[in-house]
């Protein structure tokens, strides 16, 4: 049963809502559907749109023509928890509740917490979500039909996701038992996410809806049946390739997420719903080092998955929302997951919750600019992995990035003229640097979860989950 909270107070908050949009209680509710569609390690220069030639994906490139492509997207972090725990609370890297993949906490979110979902559920809005959650376990406050979501189907546990071939997947309060993955591999969980993301936009298509895939497509595979680091059912139409088995499962799995996507967006056209939906397709973070070099999955960027460099944490991002976002345009504006919450609520007609690191970028979707010399991007890692723990900031063109592991120096890159970040110029700007310096110690609240420097791994603070 779902026992997502919804009270009374708030259907009539909804009612309320809807007949301010409409004018009248009986005319059709003009605020947009809200699709957004996060891969799971994708690298920024895996697409095609991105300058990607080696992995074919038309799909997402069409979604690109159709729609706006920004080139300055941030994800909330460099690693998966931390990316989606920022997306859902509108609170940047040193705010947010879930840091890190590490602590393995059995629950980030509690009830205290304030996500998107949950702002878009007072609103009146349905929403649903397929994938990896990953801020909060079965049984837990953290848990997705605890914060927002009226279904939710996929992997609520971190780790969980990491098994295409799983024995079970969380299906609302329930679980879906998938017996012919114990001896054998009968379900991907891929396709099975795909028919339910498609199954919950039929079936709200009468009414506004959220919708959020959170596939964990590409991301490696902890199968030991797949010592090579994928699971994928075929390697199609890669199979004839002159590569590794490696290559050839990545790139499958991303020409699978391009696939699916397109089912996804052809679905909401057929039906109708393509004026008045805004589709968002991003990435949590960069690619993985130890993707094949063939690939060139983060492009021009410095870094990979991990590194606040820009190649762990700039991502594709992609909005398709005809007659609002123009058609066939790059955007160079400054955006990133915080700013989702609030830009959600702005198109849900509903007050956007005070106290947040995000802004509405709504003006940024339609085409237009917001002030990014004035913005004040912030992001850290590795709080829990000894000397590891860095902090970056970026500030206007300028980017800052300052670790432990290198001594506390403050490395400066101007992103206007250094898009790699090859030639620190810290030296030649000391205002700037203690400027960012500065902004870098704001941005962090301690947390006693998160204690820079302390390793938790393996701990028995770890293994208990609390």
């Amino acid at each position: 049963m779902n026992i997502a909270r919804i009270s009374i107070g708030r259907t009539v908050c909804s009612l309320l809502v809807l007949l301010a949009f409409s004018g009248r209680g009986f005319a059709a509710d003009p605020r947009p559907n809200i699709v957004f569609l996060l891969a799971d390690d994708l690298g920024y220069g895996d697409l095609g749109s991105y300058g990607g030639t080696t992995i074919r994906t038309p799909n997402l490139d069409r979604l690109a023509d159709e729609g706006l492509r920004f080139t300055q997207a941030y994800s909330g972090g460099p690693v998966c928890t931390a990316a989606r725990s920022v997306l859902m609370t509108g609170l940047h890297n040193g705010h947010t509740v879930a840091r890190d993949n590490v602590p393995h906490y059995h629950t980030y979110l509690h009830d205290s917490d304030l996500t998107l979902a949950e702002v878009l559920q007072k609103a009146g809005y349905r929403c649903g979500g397929v994938g990896k959650w990953s801020l909060g376990d079965a049984d837990t406050e953290g848990r997705a039909t605890a914060q927002g979501f009226d279904r939710w189907f996929g992997y609520l546990n971190q780790d969980h996701a990491h098994y295409y071939y799983p024995e079970y997947l969380d299906d609302d309060e329930q679980r879906l038992e998938l017996t012919g993955n114990t001896e054998s591999r009968e379900h991907y969980s891929h396709d099975l996410l795909t028919e339910r993301a498609l199954n919950f936009i039929r079936e709200s298509k009468d009414a506004p809806f959220f919708f959020y895939g959170a596939y964990a497509l590409p991301h490696f595979s902890a199968r030991t049946e797949d010592p090579d680091g994928f699971t994928v059912p075929t390697t199609e139409p890669y199979a004839d390739r002159d590569w590794d088995l490696a290559s050839k499962k990545y790139a499958a799995m991303v020409h699978m997420l391009d696939q699916d996507v397109g089912k996804i967006t052809q679905l909401i056209d057929d039906l109708g719903l393509r004026e008045n939906t805004l589709i968002i397709f991003s990435s949590d973070n960069g690619g993985h080092r130890t993707i094949h070099e063939r690939f060139d999955t983060n492009g021009l960027l410095r870094g990979y998955k991990r590194d606040l460099t820009e190649g762990g944490i700039r991502v594709p991002f992609i909005a398709r929302w005809p007659g609002v976002a123009p058609a066939g345009r790059t955007s160079d504006q400054v955006i990133a997951f915080q700013d989702m919450l609030p830009t959600f609520a702005q198109l849900a007609g509903t007050t956007i919750p005070p106290d947040l690191d995000g802004i509405s970028v709504l003006d940024a979707l339609k085409g237009g600019s917001i002030n990014n010399q004035q913005r004040v991007l912030y992001w850290d890692y590795g709080h829990c992995r000894g000397n590891q723990y860095a902090q970056a900031v970026r500030w206007g063109d300028w980017k800052g990035i300052r670790s432990k592991k290198n001594g506390d120096v403050l490395e400066l890159y101007n992103l206007a003229n250094d898009l790699s970040e090859t030639t620190d110029v810290a030296d030649a700007h000391p205002k700037i640097v203690k400027r960012i310096g500065e902004l870098m110690d704001q941005a962090f609240t301690p947390n006693a979860r998160y204690q820079v420097g302390t390793s938790y791994r393996g701990s028995a603070l770890w293994k208990r989950g609390q």
